[in-house]
């Protein structure tokens, strides 16, 4: 295992608290600094998992303040926030269906779904559905000739 300095140990803390993946830590420290790490010497600086439970408190506190200023920035992302994506996927869809792509569109209608919430489920409630105007369950269809009916006349 390498000795590292102070700046890749914090470049490594600072990139898991952002939480990239040990491997994408160590693909970023050799690109960054030209040092060649493991994902597992990359994960001893990981205070959430069971590598990383020795770390010194030093690099816990700028884990922790990394991690919490990450989650609070994370709302200044747009598509991070509900609105900015259904916009999105609305946009997709209105040129999904203008291309005629009736597929793509269907799939883009049912992720805005589920993006908003509970919408995608088909169900109905009673208090939606009154007793009163239940679908009908069968219909009976009579032709009648119009010869026939001007017949009877």
């Amino acid at each position: 295992m390498a000795t590292l300095s102070n700046d890749v140990k914090a470049f490594i803390v600072q990139a898991l608290a952002c939480f990239d993946t040990p491997s994408q830590v160590a693909a970023a420290v050799k690109e960054e600094f030209g040092i060649e790490v493991s994902r597992q010497q990359c994960e001893s600086h990981d205070p959430t998992k069971y590598a990383g439970r020795d770390l010194a408190k030093r690099w816990r506190v700028l884990f922790e303040d990394t991690r919490k200023r990450f989650r609070e920035e994370t709302a200044d992302i747009p598509i991070a926030n509900r609105a900015h994506r259904l916009r999105t996927l609305g946009r997709m869809a209105e040129k999904a269906e203008g291309m005629r792509n009736l597929a793509l569109t269907a799939q883009l209608l049912e992720q805005a779904a589920k993006e908003v919430g509970d919408v995608y489920v088909n169900r109905q409630t009673k208090a939606e559905m009154p007793h009163d105007d239940l679908p009908p369950t069968r219909v009976q269809v009579e032709v009648v000739d119009a010869r026939v009916r001007d017949a009877d006349a």
